[in-house]
């Protein structure tokens, strides 16, 4: 993969790296980038398909790809460790205020809903999936349902934040060493060794 692969649309390795080896880096390009990867990967062909071709399954199964990546991102992980996948949806629900009725279901959710949908093409457990915008909740614990639109809405405004803490003055130095780690394995593909994180 060389270095003028896109990693999004506006952004190649090389743009990439050129705005993360200036002194200081160029944060609030880089943010711009991670919004445009993540919108352009996970949140425009939810949004952006018909009315009548919408399905909350598919909503769902793209929204916990992003969790993935979410938590691949805050941990500097290149990729979720066998067997500890639940455990980053339990890290998600807890650590994200808008996710916070799930976190005593975060366990459950990942073996019904995520592993559900992605090995069966369904969930299981009980759990049910619907996308209408009228129910007030995210997540019904007593029905077990969750809202596929509310779900993947807010989804959107968390990459949203963790772009704004990466820009941010005040971000957690691991934080940015992390996002930097990540990047690196992306990048990686294009050569053998990338030290971008300072």
């Amino acid at each position: 993969m060389p270095k003028n692969t896109l990693l999004s649309t506006n952004y190649t390795v090389e743009q990439y790296e050129n705005l993360v080896s200036v002194k200081p880096p160029n944060k609030a390009k880089i943010a711009d980038f991670f919004i445009e990867r993540f919108t352009e990967r996970y949140i425009t062909p939810i949004r952006s398909a018909p009315k009548n071709s919408k399905h909350g399954f598919c909503t769902m199964a793209v929204s916990c790809l992003m969790i993935e990546a979410l938590e691949s991102f805050w941990d500097g992980l290149e990729e979720t460790p066998r067997g500890k996948g639940a455990c980053v949806f339990c890290k998600f629900f807890d650590r994200c205020k808008r996710f916070h009725s799930l976190r005593a279901y975060a366990r459950q959710f990942y073996t019904n809903v995520r592993c559900g949908i992605l090995h069966q093409g369904e969930t299981t457990g009980g759990w049910t999936v619907h996308r209408g915008k009228n129910g007030k909740l995210l997540f019904d614990a007593n029905g077990l349902t969750i809202n596929a639109t509310k779900f993947h809405d807010a989804l959107s405004q968390e990459v949203v934040d963790y772009a704004n803490l990466i820009k941010s003055d005040n971000c957690d130095p691991v934080r940015w060493k992390n996002f930097c780690k990540k990047m690196n394995f992306i990048c990686g593909h294009s050569s053998k060794k990338n030290e971008l994180a300072r």
